[in-house]
């Protein structure tokens, strides 16, 4: 898959996601440039709605900020998931196309974690298409 990923600041966490990402195959496409979180979450969720990438990875201290920020971007849908089962959720329930993580709350190997979840959850759920229809888009 292609997962557009950004982060506005690295540590073990943050590394240890675009690790397994690599290490799971992936295409990383990174923004060059600003390292502002307000600019990194509207490419990541610019990257998803434009077909540039399958789906989005952003981290920032809370994880709040760069889903914010991408979900200004009509057409994302970004969820903030801090364990395995909210992102896996976010997938099924919501079908969540960015993924939205602390970098200063979450151990790597959480992380990680988290981050399978989410991308290992390809088909929302069925059940679930109506109501996902409805926020589709509001403004």
């Amino acid at each position: 898959m292609r997962i557009a990923f950004a982060t506005d600041d690295e540590n073990e966490t943050t590394r240890a996601v675009a690790a397994a990402l690599a290490g799971d195959g992936h295409e990383v496409i990174r923004p060059d440039g600003s390292p502002s979180w307000p600019d990194l979450g509207r490419f990541v969720g610019q990257a998803v709605v434009d077909g540039d990438a399958d789906y989005g990875v952003v981290m920032c201290w809370t994880g709040t900020g760069t889903a914010i920020a991408a979900n200004k971007v009509p057409g994302v849908r970004a969820a903030l998931a801090w364990d395995p089962w909210i992102a896996r959720g976010a997938r099924l329930w919501n079908d969540a196309n960015v993924l939205a993580m602390s970098l200063k709350r979450l151990a790597p190997d959480v992380a990680v974690e988290v981050l399978r979840a989410f991308l290992d959850t390809t088909e929302p759920d069925p059940e679930e298409a109506a109501a996902i229809a409805a926020i589709e888009p509001w403004a």
